[in-house]
């Protein structure tokens, strides 16, 4: 695997989706929010079991840079991304690979024998998915893999580089050593907020790689939780929040910052360090409420298009067309996935 070389290498938790419909009895039960991503506390544990015995469950790859990672996949050329994380030595393990072969995206795992595979309980009600993640094998991630004779030379190759912000709650210096390095030799490192609880409760972590991040993506509920954690004063003025992040110091100067904030089915706004004054306002295609299946991973799907466009030295506006287009096939199906066969993005 080391002799072939990829242009997108992407990191993050490899997480099983286990998915339902219909899940408002649970949202009760367990006092989670219709439209929220959170990790599981100890009067969460149940609920997963509750899936299986109660509901009927589809089984999806997930984790938020493996999702974004295999849309990019799906775009790009066969070999163009390589993704990494850590996972269990079980079947859970298997299937992930088996997704991640449909959509042509390669993996250099860490395995950790005895562990389990992480899991996220996706529940669906209406247009809104929480997200109940327990993280298991992935959060045993170890920085010296980056390292390792299978993974080195990948980094060394890449020209784009993606960690998801679920990633810094536990894996902030393997983040950091690829920042660092895609920053230094002039590369572009890309970072998704992922969920409002990392600029909630990982500020820190945040405020640490975020000197070597060329480009930001979030969505409305993210960026407002970073204004509120840095006490801006509207929080709800998505171009003024997505100023104010484009505009925090950077390390590699030579390239301004993008700052994506996108809006489910409203218009993205994107800023740039360059020109923080003039955001660029791109309205999306909306669908009828009949044509969209499920939410869970349209993001990561936005985020997967977005960066092929990169891979492919596209500009910003192809750049988020093509997260538009990914992320409206992606609402279309159940979960993470993309249509086959497959449909020309570029």
């Amino acid at each position: 695997m080391s002799s072939q070389s990829y242009p997108l290498f992407c990191m993050g938790n490899p997480l099983l989706d286990m998915q339902v419909t219909n899940g408002e009895e649970l949202l009760k039960k367990y006092g989670l929010k219709s439209n929220d991503a959170i990790l599981a506390e100890e009067k969460h544990a149940p609920i997963y079991r509750e899936l299986v015995e109660n509901y009927k469950v589809t089984y999806v790859a997930g984790g938020a840079a493996q999702n974004a990672a295999r849309g990019a996949a799906y775009v790009l050329p066969p070999h163009s991304v390589v993704y990494t994380g850590c996972v269990g030595d079980d079947d859970l393990a298997e299937q992930l690979k088996a997704a991640n072969k449909r959509e042509g995206l390669d993996q250099v795992y860490l395995v950790k024998k005895g562990e389990k595979t992480g899991a996220c309980a996706v529940i669906i009600s209406g247009h809104d998915r929480s997200l109940v993640t327990t993280l298991g094998a992935a959060e045993k991630f170890e920085k010296e893999h980056l390292s390792s004779p299978e993974v080195a030379p990948l980094i060394e190759a890449a020209k784009v580089f993606y960690v998801e912000g679920y990633f810094l709650t536990h894996g902030v210096e393997s983040a950091l050593e690829v920042a660092k390095k895609a920053s230094e030799a002039g590369k572009i490192f890309v970072l998704n907020l992922s969920a409002p609880f990392i600029p909630q409760f990982f500020a820190v972590q945040l405020q640490q790689i975020m000197p070597y991040c060329d480009v930001i993506i979030g969505n409305e509920a993210e960026a407002e939780a970073w204004a509120s954690a840095t006490g801006m004063p509207d929080k709800n003025d998505l171009a003024a929040v997505a100023r104010a992040i484009a505009t925090q110091p950077k390390s590699n100067a030579s390239r301004p910052r993008t700052v994506v904030i996108t809006h489910g089915p409203k218009s993205t706004i994107v800023v740039t360090s360059a020109d923080p004054e003039n955001p660029k306002v791109y309205a999306v295609t909306p669908l009828k409420d009949e044509q969209i299946v499920d939410t869970n991973g349209a993001g990561d799907a936005f985020a997967g298009g977005f960066l092929g466009g990169l891979v492919l030295g596209k500009n910003i506006d192809e750049c988020v067309e093509a997260g538009h287009k990914l992320g409206a096939m992606c609402v279309q199906q159940v979960g993470p996935q993309y249509k086959w066969p497959k449909v020309q993005i570029f």
